[in-house]
């Protein structure tokens, strides 16, 4: 069930035996010559949306600009300052939390994601310490990457060995080829060569990694091959949600 498609009524009455919500986060950035800039928001929604069919919970809407500094020196790309990203974690958390949602569970598609809406929980935690009186609601957050669960790990390295890279990958992209077919992107791009030394602002990035690449052979992705990985994710998904849900 996607928040934005439902009433607030509808909500109220989902909240009577279902206090936890998935909030897919992710970026927009470039993505190499054929990956589209929302691949790191559509990957966690689309596989929100599977394992929600399963969990019958709802699906709030999909943070799609997060901390991506790094990619600012290709068109197109969007970045939020840490401060920015933390605040808008907080604020959702604590406008969701207001009327009872207590169980937080961000599916994350963007690796520079992780400290800053780590770190944005302390701060929610805190926030909830510090306030005066007992009557607090018993907000609980955690954050998953969708690429991360084992079967995903597994499928990607069935397919493309140590040719997924670790941006534009074959394997996330080509999650975005099976959600969206008719934007498949056509191009020819030679192996990608391995990632000489880190970067450490937009130009150096570019200047290192003059196609957007890192390390991915991102021409080998199929949208067979996001079908596979969307299922395996989403039944990680299932599984981890249900136990965060069953936590004391």
């Amino acid at each position: 069930m996607r928040l934005q498609l439902m009433t607030w009524m509808e909500v109220e009455a989902h909240l009577n035996g279902n206090r936890g919500i998935i909030i897919p986060i992710g970026s927009t950035e470039q993505h190499g010559p054929n990956g589209l800039f929302g691949t790191d928001a559509i990957c966690p929604e689309v596989i929100a949306d599977r394992a929600a069919e399963t969990l019958g919970c709802i699906v709030g809407p999909t943070i799609s600009i997060g901390m991506a500094q790094h990619h600012l020196a290709f068109p197109g790309s969007i970045a939020l300052r840490p401060s920015t990203l933390m605040a808008v974690v907080r604020d959702s958390v604590l406008s969701l939390a207001r009327n009872g949602f207590e169980r937080f569970y961000f599916l994350n598609g963007h690796g520079g994601n992780i400290a800053t809406v780590s770190a944005a929980f302390s701060e929610i935690y805190a926030e909830k310490s510090l306030a005066v009186g007992p009557n607090q609601p018993h907000v609980r957050c955690k954050l998953a990457n969708w690429f991360a669960f084992p079967a995903v790990k597994e499928i990607s390295k069935e397919l493309y060995g140590d040719r997924d890279g670790s941006h534009a990958t074959a394997s996330e992209i080509s999650v975005t080829q099976y959600a969206y077919p008719e934007h498949i992107k056509k191009v020819d791009m030679d192996p990608a060569p391995p990632r000489p030394r880190p970067f450490y602002d937009a130009e150096d990035y570019r200047l290192i990694h003059p196609d957007g690449r890192i390390g991915a052979d991102s021409f080998l992705a199929t949208p067979e091959a996001g079908a596979r990985l969307v299922e395996a994710s989403a039944a990680g998904v299932v599984e981890d949600y249900r136990s965060f849900m069953a936590e004391a």
